[in-house]
């Protein structure tokens, strides 16, 4: 057992920081404040490589499975909502690399990322407004007229939603058959019938574009089923048979394999608040001394770090787990995910107490950090969610 990282690894993590550090921190509270979609970053970002299909290839090809959790938590260290900007690609792209064909893959993944000097985004659209953590109730229909598929529906809380080039979206082929009846297509903006609807304003992650997805007579061709109609057909007789198509929906099973990536975020955020708030109790005096040497204020410094390199660890195993062929036996995905988004939570909430009132003004980043974690135990899975997973992993 090493817990050591390699020397491509340290590289990685320096690069990640470096950039983080120059790019992202210093206008992370302009485009929080501004609500707008930070192109300039994602094109910085594209430029120097680190948004482009190329990452998550070298992802995947890691067999220790750190590449993105050491990514994804210096860049989370910068912004969570700019780090969403640059990442949220990833999640349409993993749908994409898990259920389609290979034809697909090479034709509709550049098309995601855009080039360096002309950087896209693409959104996985799979909630609706009465089908949250239940994706197995989803409502939005996807009907075969000729050479054709007619979609109809309206997607919520979409990340990307609204500047979204291309678009991969769950909806259900025969509804009789529940989530096995489900299928993913891929839609270009340009194919008509797809439009955004209401940007939401959040709480945090203000620098990602959360919107509505509108689909009126969506039309595409039918080869855009991702996996292609023969296995989608193949999979639906076995499914009115009664025979088994495996566990879980597509968009559950997309769910499973990026939570180490979501947990790693959630880990970046939670070591901005732990390094803020260190350095203030070590500036910050009280009392005639600085109030790092207050009993009260070590001991949330003790419960933050430590919580943190829990998250950390647990997350680092999960990934390795996952990249290395070995199961999730008891839902350590889910784990990773649950102890990292509410460790975020409460870590965040410890640097505002150490740094007291002047934690709860926006003059501090420990406030926007505060704001930007309880994302963390809603999206892509609550944290009752992740509990039901571990609960059953554990009874199965």
């Amino acid at each position: 057992m090493d817990f050591s990282l390699n020397e491509e690894q340290i590289e990685l993590k320096k690069w990640a920081h470096e950039f983080a550090e120059k790019e992202i921190r210093p206008v992370a509270a302009e485009y929080d404040e501004s609500e707008e979609f930070p192109w300039p970053v994602v094109k910085k970002a594209a430029e120097a490589g680190l948004y482009s299909v190329d990452i998550y290839m070298q992802a995947q090809q890691d067999p220790t499975g750190l590449t993105l959790p050491l990514l994804m938590e210096e860049i989370f260290w910068g912004c969570a909502g700019i780090g969403l900007a640059i990442f949220g690609t990833g999640l349409p792209l993993s749908a994409l690399a898990s259920v389609g064909t290979p034809e697909q893959l090479m034709e509709w993944a550049p098309k995601m990322f855009g080039t360096p000097q002309d950087p896209r985004v693409a959104a996985f659209c799979v909630t609706e407004p009465q089908a949250g953590s239940d994706v197995r109730n989803l409502r939005t229909k996807a009907i075969r007229d000729g050479n054709e598929w007619v979609l109809n529906g309206t997607k919520v809380f979409i990340t990307n939603g609204g500047v979204a080039d291309v678009f991969v979206v769950v909806a259900t082929v025969d509804p009789e058959l529940g989530h096995r009846g489900q299928a993913s297509f891929i839609i270009h903006k340009d194919d008509g019938g797809i439009a955004a609807g209401k940007k939401e304003k959040k709480l945090g992650i203000r620098a990602s574009n959360t919107t509505e997805v509108i689909l009126e007579d969506c039309r595409i061709p039918l080869d855009r089923v991702l996996g292609g109609i023969d296995r989608l057909e193949n999979k639906l007789e076995k499914a009115r048979k009664g025979e088994s198509t495996g566990r879980s929906s597509a968009a559950l099973r997309t769910f499973e394999v990026t939570r180490p990536a979501v947990a790693a975020q959630a880990v970046g955020i939670s070591r901005a608040a732990l390094e803020y708030a260190i350095q203030y109790s070590k500036d910050r005096e009280a009392f005639g001394v600085p109030i790092a040497q207050h009993q009260s204020i070590q001991n949330h410094l003790a419960d933050m770090a430590t919580e943190v390199e829990c998250a950390r660890l647990l997350t680092h195993k999960a990934a390795w787990l996952a990249a290395s062929g070995r199961p999730f036996e008891k839902a350590e995905g889910s784990m990773s995910k649950l102890k990292a988004g509410e460790t975020c939570v409460k870590v965040t909430e410890q640097a505002v107490q150490v740094l007291g009132g002047w934690g709860y003004v926006k003059e501090f980043p420990v406030e926007k950090w505060y704001r930007d974690s309880k994302i963390y135990t809603l999206f892509e899975g609550t944290s009752e969610i992740q509990r039901m997973v571990i609960a059953r992993a554990l009874i199965s």
